[in-house]
C-alpha cells in the first residue's frame, strides 16, 4: 500500500498577520521563498512524485522543494472557510456572535458561515488519496492536513489533536485497505549543499 508524505506550503503575509486565508490565493512571502530555496526533500521523497494544491503557495513550495514543478489536483486545495476568509482568529474570538471556535471544539459536522464543512474536505480528499497507487509527497494546506492526519490517528477534532504540524517537516500517513495509520514523528526537509 502506498505511503503519502504531507508538507505544510511555506508562510504567506496572511499567515504572520493570524489571517485565515482558506481558498484566498495568497502568495508566499519573501523570507518563506528565501527560507525555502534552501531546503529540498530528503530521500527517497525526493523522488516520489509531487503533488500539490492549485493554490500558489503549496504550489510554488512544491517546486522549490522538489526542484520540478508538482502535478495539482483541486482536492488538495484549503477548506473553504467561507465569510471568515480574510479575518484574523483573535478578531473571530472576539465577535461572539461570529460562530468561531477553537478546533479541538470542531467535531466532523463543523462547518464556517458559507464555507466548507470538514466532512466535504474529507470526502474529497479520500476519493484523491483512493486513486495514489505509489508513494507521493503532496504540498498543502493545514487544514487539508489537519484532516488526513485525523483520520490516520482517530481524531474526531473533539479535544487536543494528537499531533502537531510545523513547517518543512514531512508526516507520512499510510494508507491502507483497514485503516491509515500516521508513522511516529516527522521528517525535516534537508539543507541544499552551498
Amino acid at each position: 500500500m502506498p505511503r503519502l508524505a504531507v508538507l505544510r506550503h511555506g508562510h504567506t503575509a496572511w499567515n504572520r498577520e493570524g489571517r485565515i486565508q482558506g481558498r484566498t490565493d495568497v502568495p508566499l512571502d519573501g523570507a518563506a521563498r528565501a527560507q525555502l530555496q534552501q531546503l529540498h526533500l530528503p530521500a527517497p521523497w525526493d523522488r516520489a512524485p509531487i503533488w500539490s494544491s492549485p493554490l500558489s503557495r503549496a504550489a510554488e513550495t512544491a517546486k522549490i522543494v522538489s526542484g520540478r514543478p508538482p502535478a495539482t489536483d483541486a482536492a488538495l486545495i484549503e477548506m473553504d472557510f467561507g465569510q471568515w476568509e480574510g479575518s484574523r482568529g483573535e478578531d473571530l474570538f472576539a465577535d461572539g456572535s461570529s460562530g468561531f471556535r477553537h478546533i479541538e471544539d470542531w467535531g466532523w459536522a463543523f462547518c464556517p458561515p458559507g464555507g466548507e464543512s470538514l466532512i466535504a474536505v474529507k470526502n474529497r480528499l479520500n476519493r484523491w488519496v483512493e486513486r495514489l497507487t505509489t508513494d507521493a509527497v503532496a504540498v498543502c494546506h493545514i487544514g487539508v492536513m489537519r484532516v488526513l492526519m485525523a483520520q490516520a490517528t482517530g481524531w474526531d477534532f473533539a479535544g487536543p489533536p494528537p499531533f502537531q504540524i510545523k513547517r518543512n517537516r514531512l508526516y507520512v500517513i499510510e494508507i491502507k485497505q483497514d485503516g491509515w495509520q500516521l508513522e511516529p514523528g516527522f521528517t525535516r526537509l534537508v539543507a541544499r549543499c552551498s
